[in-house]
């Protein structure tokens, strides 16, 4: 299994618990973020982590065909 099927499943558990407690899933994933990044900063600069979320924000639309991408 890897690390993101792994990363995946624990994510949707912890949806659906926060769900059946009737909180919603975008306050679930918000606060999953923030434990992300509490997490990237117990090893890595605070730069660092900006880079890393810069360059999900920059890539994070579906429909953007990106330069390296072949058709």
């Amino acid at each position: 299994m890897s690390a993101s099927s792994i990363a995946q499943q624990h994510l949707e558990r912890a949806i659906e618990e926060a769900r059946l407690a009737g909180y919603d899933t975008d306050s679930t994933a918000r606060y999953m973020l923030s434990w992300v990044v509490s997490k990237y900063l117990e090893y890595r600069t605070a730069a660092d982590v900006r880079s890393e979320l810069q360059f999900v924000a920059d890539n994070c639309d579906p429909e953007t065909d990106y330069v390296f991408m072949r058709p």
